[in-house]
């Protein structure tokens, strides 16, 4: 099976998780009469992440589609975790850059974005919450094509797909859509993972490796 390695990265409160979230349940990941099917913000289960709306430690979910398994990472977006993220952006192949609609790149965007493309990751942004009431999306698109102007360090990183997402509703566009209530899923930013990010180099003839990026425990 081919794996895609692929991590997700914003600024706060930009969305990643929820669409996160929406991968996790358009690929059933959970059954149809699990709770977690309901429940926003899956990922986010430490108690502090729960307290706090906000995702503190990166963590690692797997998803199929079309025969290839995608292992998601979920990284932190508020600046006082950027630690976090370096540590988690090593073990990806690529990235989805989530950017608000409403509010643009902000300094967490620019920070973890700087990040990996110190790593060569590739980039698949996908510009969220297109649907809110104050969104420019003409001045955020202009505003995200000169981050990656000023920040990109290669010719090679200026080239990446863009989409358009209300990931709180699981629906995305290549284009931005005329009508927000129209039938639509996450399949084009999975099929972008497919497409962009490079498969997982993997030799089964060398020894076993694995990096530990992050310790946790369970008080059970």
């Amino acid at each position: 099976m081919e794996i895609r390695n692929v991590a997700v990265i914003a600024h706060v409160d930009h969305g990643k998780t929820t669409l996160v979230d929406g991968f996790l349940k358009q690929s059933k990941t959970f059954r149809d009469n699990e709770v977690y099917m309901d429940q926003e913000l899956i990922l986010d289960s430490n108690d502090q992440e729960r307290e706090r709306g906000i995702t503190i430690l990166a963590k690692n979910t797997a998803i199929s589609y079309k025969g290839v398994k995608i292992n998601i990472i979920d990284t932190p977006g508020h600046a006082d975790f950027g630690g976090e993220v370096e540590r988690t952006l090593n073990m990806a192949e690529g990235a989805i850059l989530v950017i608000d609609a409403q509010e643009g790149p902000m300094p967490q965007t620019k920070f973890v974005l700087k990040k990996a493309f110190e790593l060569g990751l590739k980039i698949i942004v996908v510009i969220n919450k297109i649907d809110k009431k104050n969104a420019d999306l003409k001045k955020t698109i202009n505003n995200m094509y000169d981050l990656f102007l000023d920040m990109a360090q290669t010719d090679e990183q200026l080239e990446f797909p863009v989409y358009y997402a209300l990931g709180r509703d699981g629906k995305s566009w290549k284009e931005i859509p005329d009508d927000f209530n129209q039938s639509a899923d996450l399949s084009p930013i999975l099929e972008a993972i497919i497409e962009y990010i490079p498969a997982l180099e993997k030799n089964d003839e060398k020894p076993f490796q694995m990096l530990v990026s992050a310790l946790d425990y369970d008080s059970f």
